[in-house]
């Protein structure tokens, strides 16, 4: 049994004692140089055998290795149809790195200290969170169309969020009648991502701590996720199905392929219908519609003039072909054109901190390039198919 007394440990350290183990439970901010001490504090006083983090094996690579941005293949990153999850990210990271410029601390600076004090000491590390790209996969897989349409442009908002946020801000956040407050929120408006985020990580992070080794462990996680840990810990689970990348929905692909073969199906139908003039007035309002918003889309992202034609005259033919977007294809004549090169790469983290970094940075500007592109694309492909049906079906 512990032989700290509880009044010595900070006030954010959850004790808990199992199968005759100790286990500390430090909730953190991500944003917070009084988490750093917590952690820093917990460790020095428990002396722990076991160190767990809330980090997976890419996180911690991307943490231990700053300079793996140089090494990306931004062609490669869209011809695998990534760029939209990496810009994603990007924002997520700009919006933490925003905050954390603000309170002087860098964004992880918790888990940062509880690796480089387990190298320090010798405890064993364990990276308790699942990998990333499987709860990103898993979150998005979850997702309606609405719902993925709401959560991208809520991150998509989060770019112009410049409210001043100061310590005391986040040490609310940390408590946890305004961590339940939040999730309450979050639940109602996007049920199955916090299913996702926050309810299988809490699974997750308490059997990986569960089945780690040591009688003595510390570990730094999320405040938020601190309550659920506390009773799943309690329970054995079996990790594989919530490890698991949830098959494609059906909907999605009758989608792709069913509303290219209406809209076909519309125009040969107004062709005999209502005669060749009327399908060929169909086809225009297809091609400018789509060619014009997604263009739109690509001059939005401030895409070379080149890449705005690309996505003017790729849409129309890549919104009859599921295979293809028009973002992939505006996002490769935008990287041909303006080429990042290796300082691109390298200023990338910085640049993403500031609103006007994310357009102006080549390798950022590409992956905007594709999203907003893309989302053209699909706004004029409901609006012209819309428009042709009202017309051929009147």
């Amino acid at each position: 049994m512990s032989t700290v007394k509880p009044e010595d440990l900070p006030e954010s350290v959850r004790y808990i004692s199992l199968d005759g183990r100790d286990i500390y439970l430090v909730g953190t901010a991500h944003i917070s140089k009084q988490s750093v001490e917590d952690v820093r504090t917990t460790i020095e006083l428990v002396k722990p055998e076991t160190i767990c983090v809330e980090l997976c094996e890419p996180r911690y690579n991307a943490m231990k290795n700053q300079d793996e941005w140089k090494k990306m293949d931004i062609f490669k990153v869209i011809k695998e149809g990534k760029a939209t999850f990496l810009l994603a990210q990007l924002i997520m990271s700009s919006f933490y790195k925003r905050i954390g410029d603000q309170l002087g601390v860098k964004p992880g600076a918790e888990m940062a200290e509880g690796i480089r004090l387990a190298e320090e000491t010798g405890a064993n590390l364990v990276l308790a969170d699942r990998d990333v790209q499987i709860t990103l996969k898993r979150t998005w897989g979850h997702l309606n169309f609405w719902n993925k349409i709401k959560m991208m442009t809520q991150i998509m908002a989060s770019l112009f969020v410049s409210e001043e946020i100061d310590e005391e801000m986040i040490d609310e956040m940390k408590k946890q009648d305004q961590i339940g407050d939040v999730l309450e929120t979050f639940a109602k408006a996007f049920p199955s991502v916090k299913a996702t985020l926050i309810d299988e990580r809490d699974i997750y992070l308490a059997q990986k701590i569960k089945d780690c080794q040591g009688q003595t462990v510390v570990a730094a996680v999320g405040a938020g996720h601190v309550p659920g840990m506390v009773e799943q810990i309690k329970e054995n689970h079996t990790l594989e199905e919530i490890e698991k990348i949830p098959e494609p929905s059906l909907w999605p692909k009758l989608l792709k392929w069913g509303i290219p073969l209406v809209i076909v199906a519309i125009v040969v139908y107004g062709f005999f219908h209502s005669g060749a003039q009327h399908s060929l007035e169909n086809i225009g309002i297809w091609i400018l519609v789509n060619g014009i918003l997604s263009a739109l889309g690509a001059a939005i992202a401030l895409g070379h003039p080149i890449t705005v034609i690309s996505a003017f005259l790729a849409a129309p033919i890549t919104s009859l072909n599921p295979m293809v977007a028009a973002g992939w294809v505006s996002g490769l004549v935008q990287a041909w054109v303006k080429k990042p090169r290796v300082e691109d790469f390298e200023e990338l983290p910085k640049a993403i901190a500031s609103i006007k970094g994310f357009w102006t940075n080549p390798v950022s500007r590409v992956l905007l390039v594709v999203a907003l592109s893309n989302v053209g694309s699909s706004l004029g492909t409901f609006i012209s198919g819309g428009w042709i049906a009202a017309r051929s079906l009147s």
